[in-house]
């Protein structure tokens, strides 16, 4: 009996990372059949972080009600900042860009966010590179692949690749259900910026919480104050429609419940879980298979097209993001780095590493499926991890 019981253990956390990514696949499919439904991409956010915001604060109030800091002038500059980025900018843009080409195509270019990131940390001297070492010659090739999968993805489409499930169904374009080619270039640059925006997020967040260490409040703050600038803003962009505020019980309303427990709470709290029993490694490790299933499950409900260059830039980069892990997977990590990971909240934030010199380590999970967390090092080095690459909260 306790034989069985330890192997129900040791497959938890495999079990938990696939379910993961299954409900990551799952909100690129329903967002994506939402905004090409009609629903507004801003609308869409304001609402998500309106109810993952409303999802996340009562665990911060409890949880966190003894130990929260006090809040200055300069943590809440940095919770402006946070919420800018992400809620506001990135989430419009990835939306924007997802809507203007596919579900499939907007998960597997998120896969160049660990190149992304080792690029941008190296850039800011976050992270070491030693030309002679094995592992930092994967972290450059991984880097370098990453990268030619998506330049592959963007120049080169090819034919169309036929399933059964295809069968007797007129695909559109390669645009993506009849878009025209502009606008699917148009969904490609959002895309792309959406890359670059997110890796700066999770840094800033990272450097945030060594003086605010409080996930679930962070994460439930950033939620919060990006309803209210999104909000903004959407109320700016929509002002001549006003109707797009009204989604009634329908698959729009299912869209905003599902990307704000779904992909907010119960991903930052599953990673956090994992991560904290197996690594940040373990669970970058299954990124890709969201974009596996999200380029399956558009085909067969959206009827989106699969394409010979999505598919090979799609291993290439797949490939390339293996390469990264490995070399990142040798990095020192203490065991305070992999320590509890409070809730993450939107879907997922990459994974990240910082040293803070102080010798005291801690993970966070927030908003948008990505991960943080404050390590042990010397010299205020940052090791930026592989970063998971689905789920915009």
């Amino acid at each position: 009996m306790g034989m069985g019981w330890g192997v129900v253990n040791d497959v938890k956390p495999y079990l938990a990372m696939v379910l993961l990514q299954v409900g990551f696949a799952g909100m690129n499919i329903v967002a994506v059949s939402s905004l090409k439904g009609g629903m507004s991409h801003f609308v869409l956010v304001v609402y998500r972080n309106i109810v993952a915001t409303a999802f996340m604060a009562p665990f911060a109030l409890y949880f966190e009600r003894e130990r929260r800091p006090k809040m200055t002038t300069t943590i809440f500059i940095k919770i402006m900042w946070l919420a800018f980025l992400e809620p506001v900018l990135d989430q419009n843009v990835y939306f924007m860009g997802a809507k203007l080409t596919s579900a499939g195509f907007s998960t597997a270019l998120l896969n160049t966010l660990p190149a992304v990131t080792f690029v941008l940390a190296l850039i800011l001297r976050m992270e070491k590179v030693r030309l002679r070492s094995l592992h930092s010659q994967a972290k450059i090739a991984g880097t370098v692949l990453t990268v030619a999968g998506a330049v592959l993805m963007v120049l080169y489409h090819g034919p169309a690749l036929r399933f059964p499930w295809t069968k007797g169904h007129h695909h559109a374009t390669i645009g993506g259900q009849g878009a025209a080619a502009r606008d699917w270039l148009v969904g490609t640059i959002m895309l792309i910026a959406s890359c670059m925006i997110w890796p700066g997020f999770f840094i800033l967040q990272a450097n945030t919480l060594r003086s605010y260490p409080a996930e679930l409040s962070l994460t439930a703050l950033i939620c919060g104050m990006g309803s209210l600038m999104s909000g903004a803003v959407a109320l700016v962009a929509e002002r001549a429609n006003t109707q797009v505020w009204a989604i009634g019980f329908d698959n729009r309303l299912f869209t905003v419940v599902y990307g704000g427990i779904v992909c907010s709470g119960v991903a930052y709290y599953l990673q956090g879980v994992v991560s904290r029993q197996r690594g940040p490694v373990f669970v970058t490790a299954f990124s890709p298979l969201s974009m596996v299933i999200t380029a399956v499950m558009g085909s067969i409900i959206l009827k989106e097209e699969i394409t010979l260059g999505s598919v090979i830039g799609a291993v290439i980069i797949v490939s390339g993001l293996y390469f990264l892990i490995w070399g990142k997977s040798k990095d020192a990590i203490s065991p305070s780095q992999v320590s509890d990971v409070s809730v993450k909240g939107a879907g997922e934030l990459p994974l990240t590493s910082v040293t803070n010199g102080h010798g005291h380590g801690k993970q966070c999970g927030h908003a948008h499926g990505k991960q943080c967390g404050l390590g042990n090092g010397n010299g205020g080095h940052v090791d930026v991890e592989t970063p998971t690459t689905n789920g915009h909260c």
